[in-house]
């Protein structure tokens, strides 16, 4: 079989989520809600990279150049956004800090505000909502912004949540919903080209499944017991964020700015928190933080909004976004029966959670995906006649 969508004659599928980041709790969660029984596995819940994000909710800001099925599949999940929320609180019965106050990007030169422009003539063409502003309309809307501001661009529609926040929601409304939750690593067990259960280490306990769902970051490819290419390479790209207090009613929009051409952002938090980040750095499997990752930051931050270096640093993480060769996530079938993976978000985890837990429960119960989500079937790193019959 392989590369086939699974299709359950069982009324109650039993499923087996390798990862509880923020893709495998709203995918654990998700499947619950839909008559599933889930089992989830990860020794640290929610401590990867949602630990370390920022929150952005933000696919027109994110979006690059030629990323079209990123941006589409960025799109979908943010109109998801307000309704997973609000079942997510209620659920939870407590807030995720969802923010829908807006971006601003910001231009300190003639050659940023160039790029801002070209940006805004790109977004127009494809509908999006932004407005360019000058910088005064820019200082105006955000005052905290430094005098040197020369040009914004306004992106009314991408917002923010606050990812600690919706992790602890996550992990009680899991629980109500009856998720299992196995503080351990585990890896599938393939007979005869089938994912038939999952073991786990340490006591090598058997928990046989319909299905199972490898949603574990940046080791999702390099989970052993699945033949090899069964997942197409993820890499871990490195970013260091920082957390600063005392920043209550500093912005009131997510901050984006590129600063001696790396890119910073400032993302206001409910209680006066703000996040800063993120460094983006392609040297393999390296967490430490680093005080030349901690000084660009900062430097970037206060050139952008001055008032930065009166506040408290609070904290700096770093951690491993989980990137896949051509930065669309994979979310899809692979070619062991039975095993679907939901990985590669990069820095979009936060914001495709949504779109990414809907697509997995239409597979888990035989129905197509949307097209947004179905642009990231694994089967597209298959050589191109391969892959049009492992998607037939």
């Amino acid at each position: 079989m392989g590369w086939e969508t699974p299709r359950m004659s069982a009324p109650r599928p039993t499923v087996c989520v390798l990862g509880a980041g923020v893709i495998g709790l709203s995918i654990a969660w998700q499947l619950a809600e839909s008559g599933c029984r889930v089992t989830l596995f990860d020794p640290n819940p929610a401590c990867g990279a949602t630990h370390a994000a920022a929150g952005m909710l933000a696919p027109v800001s994110e979006s690059g150049y030629g990323e079209t099925e990123v941006l589409g599949l960025g799109l979908e999940s943010l109109r998801r956004w307000p309704r997973f929320a609000a079942d997510l609180e209620q659920a939870a019965e407590q807030p995720v800090g969802l923010r829908r106050h807006g971006t601003i990007l910001v231009a300190h030169d003639a050659d940023d505000a160039r790029e801002l422009s070209r940006f805004a003539e790109l977004t127009a063409r494809q509908g999006l909502p932004t407005e360019l502003l000058t910088g005064r309309a820019a200082r105006a809307l955000e005052p905290a912004l430094s005098p040197r501001t020369v040009a914004g661009l306004e992106v009314p529609g991408d917002h923010s949540v606050d990812t600690r926040a919706l992790t602890r929601a996550l992990l009680v409304t899991t629980a109500r919903a009856g998720v299992v939750l196995h503080r351990s690593p585990a890896v599938p067990v393939v007979r005869d080209g089938r994912a038939v259960a999952v073991t786990r280490a340490g006591d090598g306990s058997h928990h046989p499944c319909d299905v199972v769902v490898v949603a574990a970051g940046a080791d999702s490819s390099l989970l052993p017991g699945l033949p090899p290419g069964t997942v197409p390479p993820v890499r871990p790209v490195k970013g260091q964020i920082l957390r600063l207090r005392g920043a209550a009613g500093l912005v009131r929009l997510t901050v984006r700015a590129r600063v001696a051409g790396e890119q910073v952002y400032l993302v206001p938090r409910a209680g006066g928190e703000l996040v800063v980040g993120a460094t983006t750095e392609d040297i393999g499997p390296d967490t430490r933080i680093t005080v030349g990752g901690v000084h660009d930051l900062l430097r970037a931050a206060t050139t952008v909004v001055p008032e930065v270096r009166e506040l408290e640093l609070a904290e700096a993480c770093a951690r491993l976004r989980p990137s896949s060769a051509d930065n669309l996530p994979l979310i899809g079938a692979t070619s062991v029966s039975g095993l679907l993976v939901a990985t590669g978000h990069y820095r979009g985890g936060i914001l495709m959670a949504p779109a990414t837990a809907a697509a997995v429960a239409d597979l888990v119960h035989g129905r197509a995906c949307s097209q947004a989500a179905a642009a990231c079937s694994p089967a597209r790193f298959l050589p191109r006649p391969v892959a049009q019959e492992a998607t037939r």
